[in-house]
């Protein structure tokens, strides 16, 4: 890479980088479309505005379809390795009732389960194997602060590092920098909100060899709890209507320990350590889209392009989805020069219909049972879908394709000789 034109901030001199592709945001789609351009002879740039990846509750979920791609890139067995848990099936409690909702062990892929892990070991992971490559340059501390254009054309990120401001100067431009996006916001691409009734707190409650294995998600009149077992610790979202953390901050800690309580009775006796609000994490939901993914030297993917909803946990393997697609339409592309905006936008034409569908299903289940559940008073009962669905396991192979390998999964193409 040219690291050439040193410019001046303060007393400190910084080196501006050239690269065929600048990546911003270095979660899942940023840190996979990275390895993925490094892997096919493609320089580029990762800009990463934390000094590491360890961030308490980001997606831990690694589906199927994704460790399929680890698979096809030749990392599965020794991801795997890496301390994580399995979980091969998902079953809920709604009032009385226990159902079971999803089994993965019949999906047409190496790994029936989805693993939970977390993010900061899966990124280390994949930052470990880019780095095997001699095109692949990752800034940490690196904080992307405006775009460049030149002519009409978006020809690089300006950005504020740990020694002052440089420049990244690139054939692309690729927003992967999450649902709040720098470069989604400068470049002025039209965003369609497409509302969320709830927000979720979440937080961590230890775990005891002996406890019982919970249901995926327990539903009561006007209160959802999902857990999932991290070995050491439950990680426990409570969902809560959207904007009503606020009101809730404001009440005794005790009062929202009790909550979780009822909803998991073996608990407690450890709800206690939740001191206070201090240890319970707001995660502010948002659904939305872009309506146009790219402009000339410039392509959003992952939460920049689409904010997903927490449901089914899909939005970092829907990223890496799009890292993949991305890899797999503009990595030739890249070797020779920049992306014309017709390529650009086969990008969103690849990757639009699993968005739609994905959050159209996601919208269909807040409205239709999320909506109503934190809304009601009385006793809850199962519908009969879920009721059929939880006495038929070969039903029960349709959520678990639709969570576990999505609308349209994505398959790495072959390394270039």
């Amino acid at each position: 890479m040219d690291r050439s034109n040193a410019t001046a901030q303060g007393d400190a001199a910084v080196t501006d980088i050239h690269a065929r592709c600048c990546v911003v945001g270095g979660g899942p789609a940023g840190i996979m479309l990275g390895l993925l351009l490094a892997r096919a002879g493609v320089q580029v740039v990762v800009l990463e505005k934390h000094a590491d990846f360890l961030r308490d509750f980001r997606g831990d979920t690694i589906h199927p379809s994704t460790l399929e791609v680890m698979h096809e890139l030749g990392f599965l067995d020794e991801l795997l390795t890496r301390p994580h848990q399995e979980i091969r099936a998902l079953s809920g409690q709604v009032g009385d009732d226990l159902l079971a909702i999803a089994d993965f062990t019949h999906l047409p892929t190496r790994c029936g389960f989805v693993a939970l892990m977390p993010q900061w070991d899966f990124l280390n992971f994949l930052v470990e194997k880019a780095r095997a490559y001699p095109t692949f340059r990752l800034e940490m501390e690196a904080e992307a602060q405006d775009l460049i254009e030149e002519g009409g054309r978006i020809v690089g990120v300006r950005a504020r590092g740990r020694r002052g401001v440089f420049e990244v100067r690139a054939d692309l431009t690729v927003g992967a920098d999450g649902r709040r996006s720098v470069v989604r916001a400068r470049a002025g691409l039209p965003l369609i909100d497409l509302d969320a009734p709830m927000d979720v707190l979440w937080m961590r409650i230890s775990r005891r060899e002996d406890d019982p294995v919970p249901t995926f998600g327990h539903i009561e009149p006007g209160r959802i709890l999902v857990m999932l077992n991290r070995k050491e610790y439950w990680q426990c979202a409570y969902v809560i209507a959207k904007g009503s953390a606020e009101a809730m901050r404001r009440k005794e800690i005790s009062t929202f320990r009790d909550e979780v309580a009822r909803l998991s009775p073996f608990l407690r006796d450890r709800v206690g350590e939740l001191r206070t609000w201090e240890d319970v994490s707001l995660l502010t939901v948002s659904v939305d889209r872009l309506a146009k993914w790219s402009r000339a030297g410039l392509l959003c993917i992952g939460d920049a392009a689409h904010a997903m909803s927490p449901i089914g946990g899909v939005g970092i393997n829907l990223a890496i989805q799009d890292a993949v697609a991305t890899a797999n339409l503009l990595g030739k592309r890249l070797l020779e020069g920049a992306p014309t905006p017709r390529e650009l936008d086969a990008v969103r034409a690849r990757r639009e219909f699993p968005t739609r569908a994905t959050q159209g299903l996601q919208i269909a289940i807040q409205n239709r049972i999320i909506r109503r559940v934190l809304g009601g008073t009385k006793a809850l009962k199962a519908p009969w879908a879920l009721k059929l669905l939880g006495r038929s396991p070969r039903l029960q192979r349709i959520p678990a394709r639709v969570v576990g390998l999505g609308f349209r999964p994505e398959h790495v193409k072959a390394a270039p000789v």
